[in-house]
């Protein structure tokens, strides 16, 4: 997204929030595209066989965040980082309506191809993976929004600091710990499951 285009929709989701009904009605096509490029992030990821497509995904996603007119959005950074959290609370419920549980069942699993959080060719269920995310989140919380808004959000590591507040460079040391810790914390889960 171009500087400018971040600044419109930053302006837009200001005048939104100060409740521009002609602010909401521009809006909508820009987030709904930004919303497709997160949940593309997500739904590419997933095995063939996943019945949640991303177009039903960004339609639940959009749904949610039209009725979160009274959130004070601070600008497009802050849009992104809630809509991530937001799809993936969406793919959690989701799992857990299907009837998979923690301790087994039919899961589809998800590849973290670019974030290699586990070892390569075990890939975690997405249940298993928002758990060891929360545990994380309690030791560490911006190490778990790093890999929220990195894995989950598709963000760069420069729209991740844009979110975070901090360097580009904080957010990839961030997310080079947060792997490891992950991977450990998951292979710990694998140990307790067996």
């Amino acid at each position: 997204m171009s500087q400018s285009s971040s600044q419109e929709l930053t302006h837009l989701l200001l005048a939104w929030s100060q409740g521009e009904r002609e602010a909401l009605n521009r809006l909508i096509p820009v987030i709904y595209e930004e919303l497709r490029r997160i949940a593309h992030s997500y739904i590419r990821g997933e095995r063939r066989g996943n019945t949640l497509q991303t177009t039903a995904l960004v339609n639940e996603a959009y749904l949610r965040l039209i009725d979160c007119s009274r959130v004070n959005w601070q600008n497009r950074a802050h849009f992104l980082a809630v809509s991530a959290q937001l799809m993936r609370r969406i793919l959690i419920d989701y799992a857990r309506s299907r009837g998979y549980q923690k301790h087994g069942g039919a899961m589809e699993r998800i590849s973290l191809k670019e974030s290699q959080i586990v070892s390569a060719g075990s890939d975690p269920d997405l249940v298993e993976l928002d758990e060891a995310l929360q545990a994380l989140a309690a030791v560490d919380a911006r190490k778990s929004q790093v890999v929220e808004l990195r894995f989950f959000g598709g963000m760069t590591a420069e729209e991740t600091a844009e979110v975070l507040g901090v360097s580009p460079d904080t957010v990839l040391r961030d997310w080079k710990l947060a792997r490891t810790w992950l991977a450990r914390e998951m292979k710990k889960q694998a140990r307790v499951q067996n």
